[in-house]
This record gives structure tokens, sequence and C-alpha cells, in this order.
């Protein structure tokens, strides 16, 4: 029944919020052509549930300049004040909507990662990949990137493994308070020199 109710949630959360965010996404979509061009969107293939590939659909936040050899030039070269302001606002996340709304994300659940990671899980990290990935997930309120991977591992396992309607209301009211606090949330913190290489 609780899988029911939530994803019903999903929906109508995701359907209502898209309807009354459109107007702000179109000036913030408007913003970026303007500044960084197109396209408007970043979207990158994650593992959702049960290891099925999806595309993640963001708020694109960097230049996408590249060198003489036609590659990516580093990530502090291609940021954006506009990029730096929709990623400590979170603004950059509302286009997930759509994946939730499609049923590929939830509100609340482990947050998808990199495709690479997918044969470094052991059994226990694995069962990240038995509910739908969400916007926001208990490891995202409990540390920020002061954990461990093994920690937010654990965070993850732990919600799924106690997954309620009032564990879910409690991380999406902490994950409204720490944006609007400007503490921040980093959803996808996996930069290049914090990737994930396996657990030793």
């Amino acid at each position: 029944m609780y899988k029911i109710i939530k994803r019903l949630i999903d929906i109508f959360s995701s359907f209502f919020g898209l309807l009354f965010l459109l107007p702000f996404m179109i000036i913030v979509s408007i913003l970026i052509f303007i500044k960084m061009g197109n396209p408007i969107f970043f979207t990158q293939k994650r593992p959702g549930l049960k290891g099925r590939i999806f595309k993640i659909i963001k708020f694109r936040t960097m230049l996408n300049t590249k060198d003489g050899n036609g590659n990516l030039l580093p990530d502090r070269m291609r940021k954006t004040k506009l990029g730096t302001f929709l990623r400590t606002t979170s603004i950059d996340e509302l286009p997930e909507l759509i994946n939730v709304l499609k049923g590929n994300m939830s509100l609340v659940g482990p947050r998808p990662l990199l495709i690479e990671y997918l044969p470094l899980y052991n059994e226990r990290q694995a069962k990240r990949h038995d509910v739908r990935p969400g916007i926001t997930g208990f490891a995202q309120v409990s540390g920020r990137n002061s954990i461990t991977w093994d920690e937010k591992f654990e965070k993850d396992v732990y919600y799924i493994e106690n997954m309620s309607l009032l564990l879910d209301i409690k991380i999406l009211f902490l994950t409204l308070k720490k944006v609007f606090i400007k503490e921040g949330i980093n959803f996808d913190s996996e930069t290049k020199n914090n990737r994930f290489s396996g657990t030793k």
C-alpha cells in the first residue's frame, strides 16, 4: 500500500509542481539561453530501478567550451555565475520533476549515480537499486559531502529498509530547510577528485 501511495504522491506532486513552476522554469530557460546558449538542459544516462538506464534531466549550469582537440575544458573554466547560482539554490534540479512524472524517479530515494559505479557496488550497496532513485534522499540531508561514500550508501540502505511516508516527509522537510537556509545540498557530488572507486 505504501508503494502505491508513494507513487500517487509522486505523480500528483510532479504534475502540479511542473504546472505551478512552469513560468519560473521558462524564465530560467531564457536566462540559460542568453548566458550559455543551447542546449538549455543537461541530460545524462543514470541507472534507476533494478539498474535500468534512463536519462536524468537538469538545467545546464556550465558552458560547453572545448579545447583545440574537441575535449571539454576543466569544470573550473566552464563555470558561470548563473550556473553557480542555479546549483547553490538547487534550481538546476527542478527539471527532474519530469523524470518523477515519467516514473524514472521519485521525490525521495537514493540519488541516481553514474553508470560506471554499477560493477563497483557490493551486495548491500546494490540494494540502492531496489527502489526508484530520488530527487533528494536520506544521504543528501545527512551530512552532504562531509560523509564518506560508505556512509552515504549506508544511509541509502537505511532508507530502503525503513521506507515510510513519515520518513519521506521528514527528508523532504529537511531538504527544503537546507535549501532555504542556504546550507545547500550538492545532490551530485561525484567530482573528478571524489569518484567512487569501490569499497576497500
